[in-house]
């Protein structure tokens, strides 16, 4: 009993320093009109991997919350509540279903790279969806406009996000695990 109380906590602290890292790395961002270049979706790709994919959704809405109680962890170091229901809050919103739906792809085929970057695109598709379409209800702004300022620019970026990750996230696995550390639940 006492080893899963230790694993318990042991998890929870992992969970904590992931949503802590998110909100470490999002706010440093280059503005690109109303939605900016961040590495925050680097760290929602990776987080799958190292906390399987519930905790990493859990670590995505600590990170989200604590942003909407007004810490300065969303891009441009912005917070509160008003970011959530504003033009971008849809693509902040849209990162949860993102790791759920990338998560699920690392755990169903754990050996398949392929496969596992086909999971964290259409994740990505999910996250574009979600957050367009509140962009265009907030900004009275249509899909194509949406789609030129908001989803076209980033998509090479994250594609290489995504490129990063499957070929170092294993990696940091197999490492973890020789080291006797296995974090994915």
């Amino acid at each position: 009993m006492e080893t899963k109380t230790k694993d318990s906590i042991f998890m929870m602290a992992v969970t904590a320093v992931m949503a802590a890292l998110i909100a470490v790395v999002a706010p440093f961002s280059i503005p690109a009109g109303q939605v900016s270049f961040t590495l925050c979706t680097l760290l929602l790709y990776l987080s799958p991997y190292i906390l399987g994919w519930k905790r990493a959704a859990l670590a995505t809405l600590i990170y989200i919350m604590l942003g909407m109680v007004g810490m300065p962890v969303f891009s441009g170091f912005k917070g509160g509540f008003s970011v959530l229901a504003g033009p971008t809050g849809g693509y902040i919103l849209g990162y949860i279903p993102m790791v759920i739906v990338g998560g699920l792809f690392i755990k169903l085929f754990p050996r398949s790279r392929a496969l596992q970057f086909a999971g964290m695109v259409l994740a990505t598709a999910v996250l574009y969806t979600l957050g367009t379409a509140m962009f265009c209800v907030q900004m009275k702004a249509t899909l194509e406009v949406a789609l030129i300022n908001c989803v076209l620019p980033f998509i090479p970026f994250d594609l290489g996000k995504m490129a990063v990750v499957i070929i170092f996230a294993p990696l940091l696995q197999e490492r973890l695990a020789k080291a006797g550390i296995q974090l994915e639940a």
